[in-house]
């Protein structure tokens, strides 16, 4: 299907003169769909995985309406983009400057927790139009009266799901209530079904609906396969000799907790291979200095959790390894997202013990295929069983299985606070 171009999206000269420097010309799905009606000053729900395109697809329509004279005068944001990490806080920020760069008078200022506040004090004394924070963090700038919120004219949830998942429904709604009760409110999920649905008519009014899962589910430029494994110590052997691919440029090993993660890098440097960890027990000049050894190629291998690896966007991932399934349906098309970005081809590799049938049958269930078994020879598993065969369920059925806990070895507790 031939793209549309950005020309055609009703964008400034500015902004598009700053896409062309960023090395895009046609617009994505969730692009091309959202701009226009963003631009008429709608609310939006849109349903979108990462690896879509769907920063731009606010961030683009927010500066062009931001060109425009402000509707009160004032000091505070005029943009409020809302993420539930602090990795994605700094991706999206990073997005807009990127986007804003042939607009010099466009400042954007990116708050979050394990920072210093006398950095983001300094940042929020200058003037600025966009905001991008995490909740927690955004909620205790407002408490010591650093951010005043009156002029928000476009409020933007992204991941809206995950902040629900992390425990930031509450904190999303009292921050709803502090931006005006006009504001233009864009909100964008995995999915919208349950409670992040009840939240989405509490915030919108009138919205137009996008969704494009159809479309990105099944990540078609992603090679899935699956190995079954008896135990830990097979499952070690067998990413032993996964790792000796020479193919892999970098690659990106999910575990499900925090613990196992520094365990595993550990191993693995033990073997030669360049690895780090990242994940929520380190501070945040740690994670930040991480990130830039992977984009700078230093990091081979990253060991990672679901929550420190929300807003990896890294074209150079060739691989991602689910050394543990996660424990959701909507996470392993997260993960696995990671690697094929900007339409590059990419590999998954799942790992699941007998325990995990249920796990699996799920994760095949929602994206209505099935990852394809291989093995190693010498290292075939004894025991052969597998999920019953997979069949398209009811967009009605809830995807989550047990939690950790309840499942395995390690349970990774969630940070109160983001």
């Amino acid at each position: 299907m031939k793209r549309m171009s950005f020309k055609n999206l009703n964008l400034s000269e500015e902004i598009l003169k700053s896409i062309e420097k960023s090395g895009y010309h046609t617009a994505t799905p969730i692009q091309e769909q959202a701009i226009p009606i963003v631009l008429e000053g709608r609310d939006l729900r849109a349903s979108a995985q990462t690896g879509t395109g769907k920063t731009a697809a606010f961030t683009l329509p927010t500066l062009e309406i931001l060109s425009r004279p402000a509707k009160k005068k004032g000091f505070g944001p005029r943009a409020l983009i809302l993420v539930p990490t602090r990795e994605l806080a700094m991706q999206v920020a990073e997005a807009t400057k990127n986007y804003s760069i042939c607009m010099p008078k466009m400042k954007t200022v990116c708050v979050y927790g394990g920072e210093s506040y006398i950095i983001q004090n300094r940042q929020l004394s200058k003037p600025y139009e966009i905001l991008v924070a995490t909740p927690g963090r955004l909620i205790d700038h407002i408490d010591r009266g650093r951010i005043d919120l009156s002029r928000v004219e476009i409020f933007i949830l992204d991941e809206a799901d995950r902040m629900l998942d992390m425990g930031f429904v509450d904190d999303v709604e009292k921050i709803a209530a502090l931006v005006s009760a006009d504001v233009q409110t864009l909100m964008f999920s995995a999915t919208f079904k349950g409670e992040i649905l009840k939240l989405s008519k509490r915030l919108l009014k009138d919205p137009a609906d996008i969704s494009i899962m159809s479309e990105t589910g099944k990540h078609e430029n992603i090679e899935q396969f699956l190995y079954f494994v008896d135990n830990l110590p097979h499952k070690m052997k067998l990413l032993d000799r996964l790792l000796e691919d020479e193919t892999m440029n970098q690659t990106l090993i999910f575990t499900s907790t925090k613990a196992f993660a520094d365990e595993l890098v550990d191993k693995l440097r033990d073997l030669g291979h360049k690895a780090e960890a990242l994940h929520g027990d380190m501070n945040q000049q740690r994670r930040t200095r991480t990130m830039k050894r992977l984009r700078d190629g230093f990091i081979r291998f990253l060991v990672a959790t679901d929550i420190a690896a929300r807003g990896i966007d890294v074209q150079t991932i060739t691989h991602v390894i689910n050394f543990d399934l996660p424990s959701n349906a909507e996470d392993y098309v997260h993960r696995i997202g990671r690697t094929g970005r900007a339409d590059a081809k990419g590999k998954a590799v799942s790992f699941a013990a007998p325990k995990d049938n249920i796990l699996l049958k799920r994760i095949e269930e929602f994206t209505g295929q099935k990852i394809t078994t291989s093995v190693i020879a010498g290292l075939e598993p004894k025991i052969k069983e597998r999920a019953p065969a997979f069949k398209k369920s009811s967009p009605k059925q809830n995807y989550r299985a047990k939690p950790r806990s309840q499942q395995g070895r390690y349970k990774e507790k969630r940070p109160v606070r983001q």
